[in-house]
């Protein structure tokens, strides 16, 4: 792990596995996690001979946490500066949840720079919230909740995510570690993008994408709804879309197996 300085000071946590294989794939995680989740995925990939890129969004994991900057904006920024300074070229991008919703912004906002193939996992997009013009998803109200249990009793907000997160049978262990890596987030992170998942926009970014790419989403997500995903594949021309019919939310591990079979797929293909 090392530090890539952000164009406004701030040090992001990256973790760079297997730097001299030649194809990069480059994951992004959701709120209020980090590149922990991604553990199995990881383990896959390296064995399979790819360089993996892994990100701590700001206020999350090991990066710093500043009072400021949690605009999908400036995360996509932080996503660039990386981009950069690792000489990153023709990477498969990867974003889940969250981190799905910061990949579109960066490739509308950066022109796709250096990403060959985009993959959507579980994406908080068009709109995490409901809108006259995009009916699915929380209501305003359900999010500002989870804002006022963050800035209340975090910890009963982390333990509730990770118990919304599966729709498959799972240990307690499970449930314990997704929680821990939720409860590795700052206050201010969580809270702070929790405001940016309410109020952000990316159907425009939608519309930019140039790339081939793959949309791969629970049919039991409760967080982020089946219909926001046909959205999502309307939206892309040429996408392809997935579905676990029997993942929840926290599809990188609901149906391991099966998830990773459909990922490296797509990763492939």
């Amino acid at each position: 792990m090392y530090y890539i300085t952000s164009d406004d000071g701030t040090k992001i946590a990256v973790y760079d596995y297997n730097p001299q294989e030649q194809q990069t794939v480059f994951l992004i995680h959701g709120w209020p996690l980090s590149h922990q989740i991604f553990e199995y995925q990881i383990n896959l990939l390296t064995n399979c001979g790819y360089r993996v890129v892994a990100v701590d969004l700001r206020g999350f994991g090991r990066s710093d946490t500043p009072v400021y900057g949690y605009s999908y904006n400036q995360m996509a920024a932080d996503i660039f500066q990386i981009v950069r300074q690792l000489c990153l070229k023709r990477f498969i991008l990867v974003g889940f949840s969250m981190g799905g919703a910061i990949a579109l912004r960066y490739l509308n906002r950066y022109n796709g720079f250096g990403v060959c193939k985009l993959i959507l996992l579980s994406a908080a997009a068009p709109c995490f919230v409901q809108h006259p013009c995009c009916p699915y998803g929380k209501t305003v109200q359900e999010v500002n909740d989870l804002i006022s249990l963050a800035e209340t009793d975090r910890p009963q907000l982390c333990l509730n995510f990770s118990r919304q997160l599966f729709a498959c049978p799972h240990s307690e262990a499970v449930i314990d570690w997704f929680r821990d890596i939720a409860l590795s987030a700052s206050g201010i992170g969580t809270i702070k993008s929790a405001i940016a998942l309410r109020d952000e926009d990316v159907r425009k970014d939608l519309q930019c994408v140039q790339v081939p790419t793959y949309i791969i989403h629970g049919g039991k997500d409760v967080i982020v709804s089946n219909e926001l995903a046909e959205i999502q594949h309307e939206s892309i021309c040429g996408s392809r879309l997935i579905t676990l019919p029997d993942s929840g939310h926290g599809i990188v591990y609901d149906q391991l197996a099966e998830f990773n079979s459909v990922f490296m797929k797509s990763i492939t293909d």
